[in-house]
């Protein structure tokens, strides 16, 4: 008898095990068990005094239903418990990625202002070194000119030297044809 009452203590405890908490309509198979268990509780009963039989029973039938009834809002308290638990993951995992969300948001525009930063400095740069190209050109250009000014300045002194040697030997070759016109007369 005792054996019996020990078997269906421990059968709350494996359907628990089972699956973590009972589920909130009973399942074919956990009618099935309680059929089979109270069917055990009546063949084991059976041997016993009808009296006594039926006072035990009554005595664990009610045992078993508090029992179940604890089990079952204990259940109930871990389903709760767990759905909050669920709820509070959820929340503390959506608020963790609206952080990340915001975070991401920020890197974003930051890395639009630096990338804007960096094609403005890269423009400047661009504009420096073409000006610099410029002002380099603009030297080698310089050079060229006052190189071809000097060489003008230079054939300048060299056509006034060619003039005045032109105009001296202009002026020797008048006198001697002069001086041959005076000879053949």
């Amino acid at each position: 008898m005792s054996s019996m009452y020990n078997r269906s203590k421990d059968f709350p405890r494996s359907r628990m095990s089972q699956s973590d908490s009972p589920p909130s309509s009973p399942s074919p198979t956990a009618k099935t068990l309680r059929h089979e268990r109270l069917a055990r509780l009546d063949s084991g009963s059976s041997s016993l005094a009808s009296a006594d039989s039926n006072s035990d029973r009554a005595v664990r039938v009610s045992a078993h239903t508090r029992r179940e009834n604890r089990l079952a809002s204990l259940g109930s308290k871990t389903e709760e418990e767990n759905s909050k638990d669920f709820k509070k993951l959820y929340e503390s995992a959506f608020s963790e990625n609206e952080k990340l969300k915001s975070n991401l948001r920020e890197a974003q525009l930051e890395l639009a202002n630096i990338k804007s930063k960096l094609e403005r400095a890269a423009k400047k740069q661009d504009q420096s070194s073409s000006q610099a190209g410029l002002l380099e050109a603009e030297k080698r250009e310089k050079r060229v000119l006052e190189r071809r000014m000097s060489d003008m300045e230079d054939d300048l002194k060299v056509l006034s030297d060619l003039k005045s040697d032109n105009q001296r030997l202009k002026d020797e070759n008048g006198a001697l044809i002069r001086v041959i016109s005076k000879l053949s007369k």
